[in-house]
């Protein structure tokens, strides 16, 4: 197995599951598609180690070109508010949590201002994110924290990070990558479900899949390719209707047909303000 963050070699000729074998026995693929699609199903589910990272980069390179601008989706300035805003998109969205963190980021601007905290004031502030006792004791318990142990700042290390109160390996992951430039990948749901749906993993639990997906691809990736599915996610893969006869990944994705094939039906489950760009790219 390749350890994790080293990257696959992989020579540079272009691969789709072609190297499995095609009559190969699979899991059951979806009805109501054609008889080819279920055979590229099939030999998609039998493609070799070397053909799934082909597969697997092709994808990433697609959903490059389909969201350019990928980025993560909370708004911040600074380390500590996107550590906050992270911890409140808990069983949130990130646009409630995008409308509730303005008024709370004007009010507390330092880990010492959320360490001294009035609680039940906190607790106004973002009651509209949901669960707001409890993350109003995460908040309270990073200031204090980050007070105590790194003079108000917010570690640069995974390991440090998910000691910290509120903080878990996702979030200490959307740090990294995102206020301080180091790879990481976050397994939110959205990112679990699609790759397990695109069969680059069968892994559930949270740190294997990251584990596993990390050894696909090089560790400079990580980042984007977490915020690249997790848009796709969002916008054409749903978790019960995804878009598929709209999606962009199609030609790759061993789950074609989960969701409508039919291209003016699944244009219409298509979100986002990337929409025109998806469907132009699909011809639609």
């Amino acid at each position: 197995m390749v350890p994790y963050g080293e990257a696959v070699p992989v020579s540079p000729a272009p691969a789709a599951a072609g190297d499995a074998d095609p009559a190969a026995d699979s899991a059951a693929v979806p009805t109501g598609i054609s008889t080819a699609r279920k055979r590229k199903n099939r030999a998609i589910a039998a493609e070799t180690r070397i053909g799934l990272v082909r597969r697997a980069r092709r994808m990433n390179r697609t959903l490059a070109a389909a969201f350019p601008d990928a980025h993560c989706e909370l708004d911040f300035t600074t380390p500590l508010e996107l550590a906050v805003a992270t911890i409140l998109s808990a069983q949130c969205t990130d646009v409630r949590v995008n409308l509730t963190t303005p008024t709370l980021f004007a009010k507390y601007r330092s880990a010492n201002d959320y360490a001294q905290a009035n609680r039940v004031e906190l607790e106004e502030f973002i009651r509209p994110t949901g669960f707001y006792r409890n993350k109003t004791s995460s908040l309270i318990g990073l200031g204090q924290a980050l007070v105590e142990k790194y003079d108000g700042d917010l570690p640069h290390t995974l390991d440090e990070l998910v000691k910290l109160p509120g903080i878990g390996r996702k979030t200490a992951n959307v740090i990294l990558g995102n206020a301080f430039d180091v790879p990481g990948i976050t397994v939110d749901t959205h990112f679990g479900r699609l790759v397990r749906r695109w069969k680059w993993t069968d892994e559930e639990d949270p740190v294997k899949v990251e584990h596993a997906v990390g050894a696909l691809f090089e560790r400079k990736d990580w980042t984007m390719l977490s915020h690249r599915v997790i848009f796709e996610g969002r916008r054409v893969c749903h978790a019960r209707k995804p878009a598929c006869g709209a999606c962009v990944l199609a030609d790759d994705c061993p789950s074609f047909g989960l969701g409508p094939t039919d291209p003016a039906v699944a244009a219409k489950l298509v979100k986002g303000p990337e929409r025109d760009h998806l469907l132009n790219m699909v011809g639609l």
